[in-house]
């Protein structure tokens, strides 16, 4: 943008910012504006019109030497100059050079006036070159008169464009997807297969993932704008039941049928672990259904640890009791003693 029209145009009331704010509250400024009216997001003309003028005000205010040059102007054209384009590529006409020396020299440069000389090289008879007179501006006349032609090499085509600041990065979004394992691969580990924005890749899901847990695979969301960091996919799990292994934590959990006998004496129980591998459960004397027995480091394995395979109890007695087996039960209850009272009462406690 061509520096003549800085004059009718105030960039720090266009980014609501004072005159004197720094460089971090002028670029805070902009991206909050340009996240809101960010052509974007922001479809709608009048949106489009405001962020090439939050634009345009950020790139002249970004930099130190193009925002001196601003409130050069502008402090200048306060005391009634006036910038206006005119032929020649951009030059000044004789009624511009009137208005903007009348109220530098106390005359106009017209009919009138003092009648002041200028040379392009500083020469002349009062030895005032435009270089010279403009170089509060940080640059000449050069080729076609103040603003014209390229006579600022500071300014980059960017720059002229006015609204395209260079764009700033964005990350990408995340994104989510879901999956469905057995069982087994929730145990073991799992390498699958997935898809994100339209590329397949594999990934490894890790041995012991729970029903309903989500794992964040990073990089693999929705890629980012102008450098930014791509998103992460986060992948919801679902694991179908095992008949009869579950998990708690990194331990495999099952039950273990015992009889009456086995629990009052205590036993040792043979079982087959989720290999199907023949593991011993040792049962102590006087155990109860409910309770807990192990066999160490035949649970899930981790990266954290290995776990166990736990066994619960279960005290199972036949469907079916023959009259033998229901005499030795009772016999077995009043050889018990008070305990068949203990657990009566137990029952009826409401407290």
């Amino acid at each position: 943008m061509a520096e003549n029209d800085w004059l009718n145009k105030d960039f720090y009331k266009t980014l609501g910012v004072s005159k004197d704010a720094d460089e971090k509250e002028i670029t805070k400024a902009y991206r909050k504006l340009a996240r809101k009216y960010h052509p974007d997001i922001n479809k709608t003309k009048e949106g489009e019109e405001k962020f090439k003028d939050i634009s345009e005000a950020y790139d002249v205010l970004k930099d130190k030497d193009s925002r001196q040059k601003y409130d050069a102007i502008r402090s200048f054209g306060a005391g009634g100059a006036r910038f206006t384009g005119g032929a020649g590529g951009g030059g000044f006409n004789a009624g511009d050079f009137s208005d903007i020396f009348g109220s530098m020299f106390g005359g106009g440069g017209g009919n009138g006036g003092s009648h002041i000389r200028f040379s392009t090289n500083g020469g002349g008879s009062h030895g005032a070159g435009f270089d010279d007179i403009f170089s509060m501006f940080g640059g000449g006349a050069g080729n076609g008169g103040f603003g014209g032609g390229r006579g600022y090499g500071d300014y980059s085509d960017g720059a002229y464009a006015g609204y395209r600041p260079a764009p700033h990065p964005e990350d990408g979004d995340d994104l989510s997807s879901k999956i469905t394992l057995t069982f087994r691969q929730a145990v073991k580990g799992a390498t699958v297969s997935l898809k994100a924005a339209g590329k397949k890749f594999k990934t490894k899901v890790p041995a012991g993932v729970k029903n309903g847990q989500k794992i964040k695979i990073a990089g693999k969301g929705k890629p980012g704008q102008h450098g930014g960091k791509p998103g992460d996919m986060y992948l919801t799990v679902t694991v179908t039941e095992d008949p009869k292994f579950t998990m708690d934590g990194k331990d495999l959990v099952m039950d273990l049928p015992i009889t009456v006998g086995q629990a009052v004496d205590g036993a040792k129980i043979s079982a087959r672990d989720f290999d199907g591998n023949d593991v011993t459960f040792k049962v102590e004397k006087g155990t109860s259904s409910g309770e807990e027995v192990r066999v160490r480091g035949k649970g899930v394995e981790t990266r954290t640890g290995t776990g166990d395979l736990v066994g619960r109890i279960q005290i199972r007695v036949p469907k079916h009791p023959t009259m033998g087996e229901k005499h030795a039960a009772k016999e077995f209850d009043k050889a018990c003693g008070d305990f068949v009272e203990e657990l009566a009462t137990e029952n009826t406690e409401t407290k």
